[in-house]
């Protein structure tokens, strides 16, 4: 190679090197320039309602006081100098009793309080910092006596932040608070609570225990689901239970010593037996032998296997009570002793004990309270539920007057029967006389 090219050759290769090290400098200058990236922001960990519900203790409702709390996550330097929540419209809140406390540690435990002014335009909440918060952790905060709206639905709480720089930053992905709307008895029951006269009412201690007037409303249609069991077990078991005590009636009157023995061994030991004891029984025993049945089921069965035995005497006692020409004269007229029972006494004696049969029902009506003691959600069981979450004995009371509803129109239906049964016998009585004294006239 002459010395020329050599020349030419450590000239370019001097020139590359140079223009390597000026890309260098400049890419090292420009990234001293470029400013350091922030932390990454906050993030919402959680935004949750407290549960208010006195029938479900993970339901927040509207219109009740509940409890706002929201979490976020702030990143090591971050230097928050400002906090806004706006909570969701239609929402009435206060700042009195406001929480604001900053977790740390790795397992979160440790509670630092923070030095902050609270200041409230409109629905935005908003928490000036003495000093902006730097160290890492969760920032929580708790907003107390809460209102939701009274129609309820999904309630977003949004939430910006400022730095100290005063960069503004919106958190994203608060999860949603989900809040039901309450029902017409419950706006009634608040409506209540708030006038002069229910809380001078309540003042008093015996009166706010046994008649709150709130509580009377918003018991009313819990109890009433308790209400239709109670009259679905009677109008299932009360018709089972006029064929069973027929059957019952017919055996003990049996010329058959067998037949009536068994008849009469059953009714003794039902109507000798307390029914509450039948019920434990009944749902306690069986499942230990190993035989499963449903509780509805097995209350109807139980409730008409005690009230059969009650007919039979009822029907038995009827039955006894026709005298004994009718049936002679069905047999002079040819008819064997089961078209007699069915044809002619039978029709008279349900005449008779329809007002006994009425009692009957009453008295099965009442008796499906003690199911409550096995778990069937009946009358009692529904009102003792609100007792149980209130303290107060008013749900008792609407319960009895559920009972009042049936049991006082149909004794009057009762006693109607019974003086009409009275009348008849009396004006038949009567007439036989009559009827004889005027066939003797004409014999002669």
């Amino acid at each position: 190679m002459n010395a020329p090219t050599i020349f030419e050759y450590g000239r370019r290769r001097g020139a590359c090197v140079l223009l390597a090290v000026l890309v260098f400098v400049v890419a090292l200058v420009g990234a001293l320039a470029v400013p350091a990236e922030r932390a990454e922001a906050m993030e919402a960990v959680k935004c949750t309602g407290r549960p208010n519900s006195e029938d479900d203790p993970t339901v927040i409702m509207g219109a009740t006081e509940s409890r706002i709390t929201f979490e976020t996550s702030i990143a090591e330097g971050e230097g928050v100098s400002s906090l806004t929540l706006h909570i969701p419209d239609g929402t009435s809140f206060s700042t009195n009793d406001l929480a604001v406390t900053l977790l740390t540690g790795d397992d979160l435990m440790t509670r630092n309080e923070v030095d902050y002014t609270e200041s409230v335009d409109g629905q935005d909440l908003t928490l000036e910092f003495a000093e902006p918060i730097t160290r890492e952790g969760h920032l929580n905060i708790l907003v107390y006596e809460v209102f939701f709206p009274t129609d309820g639905g999904e309630m977003q709480v949004e939430a910006t932040y400022e730095l100290a720089d005063g960069t503004e930053e919106t958190i994203e992905s608060i999860p949603a608070i989900p809040v039901e709307g309450i029902s017409l008895t419950e706006s009634i029951s608040q409506w209540l609570e708030e006038q002069p006269w229910v809380q001078a009412w309540n003042s008093n201690r015996f009166l706010h225990l046994f008649f709150d007037p709130s509580l009377l409303v918003t018991s009313f249609p819990v109890v009433l689901t308790g209400f239709f069991m109670s009259i679905s077990i009677v109008a299932v078991a009360f018709p089972l239970a006029i064929p069973m005590g027929l059957l019952l009636a017919l055996m003990r009157i049996s010329k058959l010593r067998l037949l009536r023995g068994i008849a009469t061994t059953y009714v003794n030991i039902v109507r000798g037996t307390p029914l509450f004891l039948q019920i434990y029984v009944a749902f306690f025993g069986l499942p230990l032998a190993g035989i499963q049945i449903p509780n509805f089921i097995l209350g109807v069965t139980v409730m008409c296997m005690n009230s059969g035995a009650y007919m039979c005497e009822i029907f038995r006692a009827g039955i006894l009570s026709i005298s004994k020409g009718q049936t002679e004269a069905a047999r002079s007229l040819g008819m064997n002793g089961a078209q007699t029972m069915f044809y002619v006494i039978l029709p008279q004696m349900f005449r008779i004990v329809i007002p006994n049969l009425t009692s009957e029902f009453i008295v099965l009506y009442k008796d499906t309270s003690l199911l409550a003691a096995v778990g069937i959600m009946e009358l009692v069981m529904y009102a003792r539920t609100i007792v149980a979450s209130t303290g107060s004995i008013t749900p008792y009371i609407v319960a009895a007057l559920f009972y009042l509803v049936i049991t006082l129109p149909l004794s009057k239906v009762t006693r109607h029967l019974e003086d009409r049964v009275r009348g008849h016998r009396s004006r038949k009585h009567v007439v036989e006389p009559e009827a004889a004294a005027e066939k003797g006239a004409t014999n002669e």
